[in-house]
């Protein structure tokens, strides 16, 4: 046994939630290859049936689940409870995903031939994901990995370890063979060694674009191995001619705040025309002004949490002073209210006479505005990024919502909607440095086991008829 461990700290606290030791990664991938065989041959219905206990037993430990993502993430209980609704979710998403997406079909061909499709699993999947939903996200891996047949190991984020190790034993609670879903605990390191393991046939990341570039780097004398990047977005929302400011400010407000920023899909800058932001700015700064930061537990219970850690908060306060030195507008200033810990108020600056704005995701409750003077010029700005996850129109008319869809380089675009809204019984990716053309959701059983094609017949039957000389008697001298 390894004699590192990895602790987890409650970021509204700082108290010790959880410890373990770091995982012996060559044990775990050995018994995962053992153990993958035997369940890939199980039926489907038998997978599925699994998949489903598995949404039975999270109902059940439910309250613990949502206490351990409070305490580790500093999620609101309210916040907490709808990540673990949306994971009992994803056990039919992820089934209608499977039947959708590769599921046996058969092909017709010329002359009565059968042809047929079918699906096989890779093997082993390494599945690693960041701490901003450590079961949610998590979830909508692991699950079509199991349900194609794949044997898993799930790295969790070593700063909400606890969460995962919660989610690996509801699938065994569930009869999952303890052998084809293993927790990875550790950190970086650990994570790095396990996606390049030779033993391990493909990995699924959740994280920031700099490790998934990273990542991909490494994989480039590996073609064999499947390779599904989900990252980040400096996602754009677009406030134009909105006929209600009031409703427009709350789709902004819960766009850029919900989870403290700490959502993938969190708006980062508000587009607005020059000249016409006051009465949005004036609802927008009016809300945020309501808005209650606070411990988990707290009552009334708060909007937002704190961020993941104090590393994490002094990085959002640096990129804010950043752009306030570079000639950004404080409209509302990145507080840290509790001494010590990472508890930030939500901001927002100006940042339309910035030259060089940096195209980064800040994770966390900052919202950039820019001010532009048309519509081209909004929507030009909002596909002025490296990334591509989420871009939202809030106002607007019907042909100014055809064109910025055509426009817009994202995975989702949304009209009148948050950032962070997305279906959940639909695809989810971005392109750019959001993702690799791998979305997840309901797509995610394209990445999770490979087209088979085949041509059958019963008894060969064959015959050239071109191309071959007349026939002649061998010599037998």
């Amino acid at each position: 046994m390894s004699s590192e461990v990895i602790v987890s700290i409650e970021p509204a606290t700082g108290a010790e939630f959880w410890r373990a030791p770091v995982s012996e990664i060559e044990a775990e991938i050995a018994l995962a290859r053992e153990s993958w065989p035997a369940w890939a041959t199980q039926s489907l219905s038998a997978r599925v049936e699994t998949m489903r206990r598995f949404a039975n037993v999270v109902r059940g430990k439910s309250e613990d689940l949502i206490n351990a993502i409070a305490r580790e993430t500093g999620k609101p209980l309210w916040d907490a409870r709808a990540e673990i609704e949306s994971t009992i979710a994803r056990v039919e998403i992820a089934i209608a995903g499977y039947m959708e997406r590769s599921a046996q079909r058969r092909i017709d061909g010329a002359l009565g031939a059968r042809s047929a499709l079918r699906h096989k699993p890779h093997g082993v999947i390494a599945v690693i994901t960041s701490h901003a939903a450590p079961a949610d996200i998590p979830t909508a891996h692991i699950l079509p990995a199991l349900i194609a047949g794949n044997a898993v190991l799930f790295k969790p984020s070593e700063k909400t370890p606890a969460t995962g190790k919660l989610l690996i034993d509801c699938l065994h609670a569930a009869g999952l063979p303890t052998g084809v879903a293993r927790i990875i605990i550790g950190g970086p390191e650990v994570g790095e060694a396990l996606a390049t393991h030779p033993d391990v046939n493909g990995l699924t990341f959740t994280g920031t674009a700099r490790n998934g570039i990273m990542l991909h780097r490494r994989f480039a004398d590996m073609p064999h191995k499947l390779l599904s990047l989900e990252m980040g977005g400096n996602n754009p929302i677009v406030v134009w001619n909105a006929p209600d400011m009031h409703s427009a400010a709350v789709v902004v407000v819960q766009s850029a705040f919900l989870s403290a920023g700490q959502r993938c899909t969190a708006a980062r800058r508000l587009i607005v025309e020059d000249g016409k932001q006051d009465a949005l700015l004036a609802e927008i700064r009016q809300l945020m002004n309501r808005l209650i930061v606070g411990e988990p537990h707290s009552s009334p219970p708060p909007y937002m949490g704190p961020v993941i850690d104090n590393a994490a908060a002094d990085q959002l306060q640096e990129a804010f002073l950043d752009m306030m030195t570079g000639g950004g507008r404080p409209i509302r200033h990145l507080d840290r209210p509790v001494a010590g810990r990472p508890f930030l108020s939500p901001a927002l600056i100006d940042v339309t006479d910035i030259k060089e704005r940096s195209d980064t995701e800040l994770f966390g409750p900052i919202l950039q505005l820019i001010r532009v003077p048309d519509f081209d010029a909004a929507v030009a700005e909002a596909c002025n990024t490296r990334f591509g996850l989420s871009a939202a129109l809030i106002g607007g008319t019907p042909k100014q919502y055809e064109q910025f869809w055509a426009n817009s380089r994202a995975g989702l675009v949304h009209w009148n909607r948050a950032t962070n809204s997305p279906p959940v019984n639909a695809p989810l990716g971005g392109v750019g440095l959001s993702g690799n053309h791998r979305p997840g959701a309901t797509y995610a059983a394209d990445y999770c086991a490979y087209p088979v094609v085949s041509n059958e017949e019963d008894n060969v039957r064959a015959s050239i008829g071109i191309g071959l000389r007349d026939w002649v008697a061998e010599s037998t001298a």
